[in-house]
């Protein structure tokens, strides 16, 4: 073996060029000299990297499968990377020391967010059956009963493996081993084109459909048929001569089927192969440990559904038209004043603007749109300036994101705006519009164009002594009935609200608030433990401060605040193996809003906060009526010496904005913005209460009889 590698670049705190870094699957960090051997594609259409490795502070053997800094540049690469990492981590977790553990790669470690990720094995047990030209009856049974019982796992996990071939399948004599993790996707995902004929299922092949457990049937089918007969079968129909093999034939003509639905499911093979297998396989995956934290959550829902009705907030856009519109700067009221407009010069100093001169409307609505007005609502206020569109439409929606410093609350509010410019609301039938165009192309300049780049933003300043809120951004939002409304987003320093009564005043006019959950503040997980190592803090029992902070100082009205809000966990990337976060930050950007799965992801996040954090950290969820919870990542993975070693590629970041649109009528929802956020009365809830009578008994229709078998009378 050569020397060294290294998890990245050398530099101040990081380890010297000969030493490996990494996470192990606990969460602790390990630091280790490390030998490696000659490098080999692991498949020559992968862009993955393998290689044999000696840990040296123990002397222990690994394999490790990496990234080039080339591919890692790749995001599709990396996800391949990352779908790989998560499976195995997934399946270690769940599977732990039993005895179908050893079906599948045990990880010793990741370090993902780097220049040149990559993961550790175990070495693997055997060799893959591609160099096996024909496998023997005995052993042809224990290899189809050990596929089988992989896919069983897998598909109880919700996942199906999409690259099962005599490549990716080892076997050591006695028991298989299933490697090719980084093909797998989730069981109902779009089925994309993978894998070679014919070991790629005809579905599969034509990218048709949903993903299906029953499309590794037909993968694990023709690899079977490979090792009885020495040759590969027909990529699109059972092969002929199958009834010359009887065992084969028994277990699997109906795995050949071109269609998934016509097919067995792997546990109805491993059944007739080993009976009473499936059912063991079963008894191994442990229980469902959410299920209470979901029952709450379902109570919690009741319980806002059964509170009065509040009207929203707001009023109608007549009434908006008549008030003052809030000056995002000073927070005072303010109206259009067509005599205390400015336009820039070409020395982009503010000169009056006099409209009575242009009379060609056209170009006036054009001058308007560039214009600012000056605000003097505030004499005491530094001088500052309104753009125009922001006060001819009526009262703005204001969106407050509200956490500690460093929360990401920055990054992700960047990423939202940047997600809407790039045509993020069109299928909503949304459409935007800059405020301020000079305004919106400095925002893009200074904050979207170096985060897509790469490149960290700096802390945002600490606010004033008398300061509560930075106001961020501003965009006309159209909505499908041709209707304009300015969206103001601010970012609000909540442990400083309780310095002064224009607070209160602010807080009573916003519109919609964005809680934004520190992974690493509100979750004792161990996989966290470097992460708060580095930055210095530890978890907070108590939850955020100034998302309490917030919630103290609005007003409730019928035991809720009304105000809509979303809770977001951001920097999800730093849990992105972990359920429920694997299966929804992996998800595809909206393209439309379905309040049922909506709500199945504020009741896995509530789940996994109520688990793991507490309480106290859904105290937003809990205090606001309408409020949605969602996983979202700014980023996609972590710093690297103050860079994305990928760049920032965010996921979801849209979601939570959605969501608050839709419960001001912005987008229209199946069953309206209450049930968005709510749920709709299950039929008994809706069904009143029946009283009892004089005797104790119900009041209300009789049961039927039933007879001696069960049947009704």
């Amino acid at each position: 073996m050569t020397s060294t590698t290294h998890s990245r670049p050398p530099g101040p705190g990081g380890p010297p060029p000969d030493k490996l870094a990494f996470t192990v699957p606990s969460g602790r960090r390990r630091v280790t000299p490390v030998r490696v051997g000659r490098e080999v594609r692991r498949d020559r259409l992968l862009p993955q990297l393998l290689r044999k490795a000696v840990l040296d502070d123990e002397g222990q053997q690994c394999v490790q499968v990496r990234l080039s800094a080339k591919d890692a540049a790749n995001p599709a690469a990396r996800d391949l990377l990352d779908t790989e990492a998560g499976t195995v981590v997934h399946l270690n977790q769940v599977l732990g020391d039993t005895e179908y553990a050893a079906l599948f790669p045990r990880l010793i470690g990741h370090e993902l967010d780097t220049v040149e990720p990559f993961l550790l094995y175990d070495p693997p047990r055997g060799s893959a059956v591609s160099r096996i030209h024909v496998m023997g009856a005995a052993d042809q049974e224990v290899f189809t009963r050990d596929l089988m019982v992989a896919l069983c796992l897998l598909e109880s996990q919700g996942l199906v493996p999409r690259g099962i071939s005599p490549a990716t399948v080892l076997w050591d004599g006695a028991k298989a081993q299933l490697w090719g993790l980084e093909s797998v996707t989730r069981i109902g995902r779009p089925r994309r084109p993978w894998g070679r004929s014919p070991f790629c299922p005809p579905e599969q092949r034509g990218g048709e459909g949903l993903a299906d457990p029953r499309d590794a049937v037909w993968s694990a089918a023709q690899v079977l048929y490979r090792l009885a007969t020495g040759r590969p079968g027909p990529a699109d129909r059972p092969p002929d001569d199958l009834g010359d093999h009887r065992k084969l034939d028994r277990t699997l003509r109906d795995a050949f089927a071109p269609r998934a639905a016509d097919r067995p499911t792997p546990a109805e093979v491993l059944d007739l192969v080993a009976l009473g297998a499936a059912r063991r396989v079963r008894l191994a995956v442990p229980p469902d440990e959410t299920r209470p934290h979901h029952e709450a959550f379902e109570e919690a829902l009741r319980l806002k559904r059964s509170a009065p009705a509040v009207r929203p907030r707001g009023g109608s856009g007549a009434e908006r038209s008549g008030a003052g519109v809030l000056c995002p700067y000073c927070l005072e009221s303010i109206r259009l004043d067509l005599t205390k407009l400015f336009v820039t010069d070409s020395r982009m100093q503010y000169k009056p603007l006099d409209l009575k001169g242009i009379n060609n409307p056209v170009r006036r609505t054009d001058v308007m749109r560039g214009a600012v007005q000056k605000c003097t609502a505030d004499p005491e206020f530094p001088t500052h300036y309104i753009p125009v569109p922001y006060l001819m439409y009526g009262r703005p929606l204001t969106v407050a994101m509200v956490g500690q410093s460093s929360t990401g609350k920055s990054h992700l509010l960047t990423q939202m705006i940047a997600a809407i410019t790039d045509g993020g609301l069109e299928p909503f039938g949304l459409k935007w519009q800059s405020v301020n165009p000079e305004q919106h192309a400095r925002f893009v300049r200074d904050r979207v164009q170096p985060l897509r780049g790469g490149k960290v933003l700096d802390h945002t300043a600490a606010l004033g002594m008398n300061d509560f809120a930075r106001f961020v951004e501003s965009l006309l939002i159209t909505d499908a009935r041709g209707q304009v409304r300015p969206v103001a987003f601010f970012d609000l320093g909540g442990e400083d609200l309780v310095r002064t009564d224009a607070a209160l005043r602010f807080l009573l006019g916003v519109d919609a608030l964005v809680f934004v959950v520190d992974p690493a503040l509100a979750l004792p997980l161990p996989q966290l433990d470097h992460v708060r190592e580095r930055r210095g803090m530890e978890v907070n029992r108590d939850g955020d401060l100034a998302f309490g902070t917030v919630l103290d100082r609005l007003p409730k009205n019928g035991g809720y605040l009304d105000v809509p809000a979303a809770m977001v966990l951001g920097k999800a990337d730093l849990l992105r193996f972990q359920p429920p976060v694997d299966r929804w930050l992996t998800r595809p950007p909206a393209t439309s809003l379905d309040p049922a799965l909506l709500r199945e992801e504020s009741r896995d996040l509530y789940g996994l906060l109520r688990r793991h954090a507490g309480q106290a950290w859904l105290r937003p969820f809990d205090a606001i009526r309408r409020c949605t919870l969602h996983i979202a990542s700014a980023t996609g993975g972590q710093e690297d010496q103050g860079r994305y070693p990928a760049g920032a590629g965010p996921r979801r970041v849209l979601e939570p904005l959605l969501a608050l649109f839709a419960m001001h009528g912005l987008i229209q929802v199946p069953g309206g913005a209450d049930a968005l956020a709510v749920g709709e009365a299950p039929a008994l809830e809706a069904v009143p209460r029946e009283e009892d009578d004089a005797f104790g008994r119900r009041e209300g229709p009789e049961e039927p009889e039933r007879s001696e078998g069960g049947e009704l009378q």
